[in-house]
C-alpha cells in the first residue's frame, strides 16, 4: 500500500489485491446486514440482532470491528429512532412504527469494511419514509459522484443539496472516513460543505461514506453510556452507509448486499 500525502493528511493507496480483499470483506459485511436485517420486526430485540451478527462472523470466519473498539460490547450498532449513532444493542425488543438502524463493521485478512442500514419496523409513518428514502438518495449519488480528481467536498455538497432540500437536517457532529487497514482513516468525510474542501481523490483511495440525517433540527447530544448519540430534539434519524473504492472509471461499492 502507498500512502498519499496531502497537507497533513496520510491517506492509504490500495493496490489491487487489497482492493480484491476488502471487497472479499464488503461482500461478507453485506451478507450480515442483509440477513440481520431481514430478522427486523415487532417484538425482535436488538441484542438478538446483534447476536445473529456475530454468530454469522463466527460462521464466516471474520472479526469484528467495532467489538473492542475504544471499548465498546457489541458487534453491531443499533439506533432505534431518535438515536443517531453508537446505539448499544439491548433487550428493548422493536416496536411496529420504529426504524432501526444497523451499523456494523467486519475484519478480513487486516482489512475493514463498514456499512450500514436503516431499516422500517412494520408499518412507518410516510415522513419516516421519506427520511429513509433521502437517505439512500443521498447516498447513491455521492457514491456515483465519486471519482479520481474530485476533492471530497464534491461528495460532501450532494449529499447537503439533497437532504436539505427536502427540509430535514444534515448532522455535523459525525462524519464518514477513510477505512482500510484500521477502520477510521484520513481523510473524513462529511455529509454538509466544510471550509477545509478536503483532499483530490485518487485511484486507490477506499472511503465510508454515511449520510446521518434528521426530520428535525441538526442538532445531537451524547447520552449517559458514553456511546449513544440522539437528537437533541427528538427527532427521528437515519443512517446509510458503505464502503466503496475509487476506481479509474469512478467508483466501486465493495460493501455490496444481496438482491
Amino acid at each position: 500500500m502507498k500512502i498519499w500525502k496531502e497537507g497533513k493528511l496520510r491517506i492509504g493507496i490500495k493496490d489491487k489485491e487489497e482492493i480484491k480483499i476488502m471487497r472479499e470483506c464488503g461482500k461478507i459485511l453485506g451478507k450480515i446486514l442483509h440477513e440481520v436485517g431481514q430478522m427486523v420486526a415487532p417484538g425482535v430485540s436488538t441484542l438478538e440482532l446483534d447476536q445473529h451478527a456475530e454468530k454469522m462472523m463466527k460462521e464466516m470466519n471474520v472479526l469484528p470491528s467495532f467489538k473492542g473498539y475504544h471499548g465498546y460490547p457489541n458487534v453491531i450498532c443499533a439506533n432505534v429512532n431518535e438515536q443517531v449513532v453508537h446505539g448499544i444493542p439491548t433487550n428493548y425488543k422493536l416496536k411496529d412504527g420504529d426504524i432501526v438502524t444497523i451499523d456494523c463493521g467486519v475484519i478480513h485478512k487486516k482489512f475493514h469494511t463498514d456499512s450500514a442500514i436503516t431499516v422500517a419496523v412494520g408499518s412507518i409513518s410516510d415522513e419516516a419514509k421519506k427520511l429513509m428514502e433521502t437517505a439512500e438518495k443521498a447516498l447513491k449519488k455521492a457514491i456515483e459522484t465519486a471519482r479520481p480528481g474530485i476533492r471530497i467536498h464534491e461528495i460532501s455538497g450532494v449529499i447537503q443539496d439533497i437532504v436539505e432540500k427536502q427540509k430535514f437536517g444534515v448532522v455535523r457532529d459525525l462524519v464518514g472516513h477513510g477505512i482500510g487497514h484500521e477502520m477510521h482513516e484520513d481523510p473524513q468525510v462529511p455529509n454538509f460543505r466544510d471550509r477545509d474542501k478536503g483532499p483530490i481523490l485518487q485511484t486507490g483511495m477506499t472511503i465510508a461514506i454515511e449520510p446521518i440525517i434528521t426530520m428535525g433540527k441538526p442538532d445531537v447530544k451524547l447520552l449517559k453510556d458514553g456511546w449513544t448519540f440522539v437528537t437533541k430534539d427528538g427527532s427521528l434519524s437515519v443512517q446509510v452507509e458503505h464502503t466503496i473504492a475509487i476506481t479509474e472509471k469512478g467508483s466501486e461499492i465493495l460493501t455490496i448486499r444481496p438482491l
